[in-house]
């Protein structure tokens, strides 16, 4: 199991020295670092040298350092690809994954974690597969493509994108990889913003995929475990260990059933707590 917080990734662009820098002192989880779709066309050998520098020069701490790359059948993958051995970064994003060979193809020239952009239907239906294979670390899902691609209308409750989010999800859930929610576009909209990352939180996504520096706190709020859940969790560890000494396999907490898979979920919500705090 994951335990290294995943709350916030934050798409920072390759091609812009500045935001790179202030990234190094936000308090997002993870830094996207963008050569695709942040980059203009003219841009992209500047950027990718520009992301190289700032990578050797360090100073992100603790912070996991994702690089998405533009995909293989772009004027600029080869490049980006050749390029990852001398990115200091944690793992590479590969766009639109439609499905496993797409991760094989890129396997075979870095020895980085991968990560997948789920971005298209066809990649939705192959979720199982992409989530399964042996080198991917985790998902990214790109709601604002998948939106696009399906002729569905963007609303509020995300009702047309339901189905994806949640194959997608199960998909990682059975690999045990992580799942990052889509970008909320409107980022000036704080209520519609946590929302909507309460909604992924309550579905079972471990963070949130960010455009904007001012979405980190509120990301960080809502895909970590509150004060409540916590003290919850140490008082159903407690009462199933009382319960077990007595020669009871259950407890009673709060009026509910209290079973081991309880305690196992109380203990994963404290680990990561934990993981959290040491931030």
């Amino acid at each position: 199991m994951q335990l290294r917080p995943y709350r916030s990734a934050l798409y920072v662009p390759g091609s812009k020295p500045r935001a790179i820098d202030k990234a190094r002192g936000l308090a997002c989880d993870a830094i996207l670092f963008d050569l695709e779709d942040a980059v203009a066309p003219d841009e992209k050998d500047r950027a990718r040298a520009t992301l190289a520098t700032a990578l050797a020069e360090g100073g992100f701490g603790r912070r996991a350092r994702i690089v998405r790359i533009n995909g293989a059948d772009s004027p600029w993958g080869g490049a980006d690809l050749a390029a990852l051995p001398d990115l200091a970064c944690d793992a590479v994003l590969l766009p639109k994954v439609s499905g496993p060979g797409d991760l094989d193809a890129a396997a075979a020239r870095t020895e980085l974690p991968l990560w997948a952009m789920i971005e298209t239907p066809a990649g939705v239906l192959a979720a199982p597969e992409i989530c399964g294979h042996p080198r991917l670390q985790g998902i990214v899902l790109g709601s604002n493509d998948l939106v696009g691609d399906l002729g569905a209308r963007s609303r509020p409750d995300r009702l047309p994108l339901m189905l994806s989010l949640q194959l997608c999800l199960l998909a990682a859930r059975a690999a045990g990889v992580v799942a990052l929610d889509g970008v909320y576009n409107a980022f000036r909209d704080a209520d519609g913003f946590a929302a909507e990352c309460a909604q992924g939180r309550d579905l079972g996504f471990d963070g949130k995929s960010l455009i904007h520096p001012d979405q980190i706190a509120e990301a960080n709020a809502a895909f970590a475990p509150s004060i409540a859940e916590i003290a919850l969790a140490r008082r159903q560890i407690a009462a199933h260990r009382a319960a077990e000494a007595d020669g009871q396999g259950v407890a009673v907490v709060d009026g509910r059933i209290v079973e081991n898979l309880h305690v196992a979920a109380a203990r994963a919500l404290l680990a990561r707590a934990e993981a959290i705090a040491e931030l």
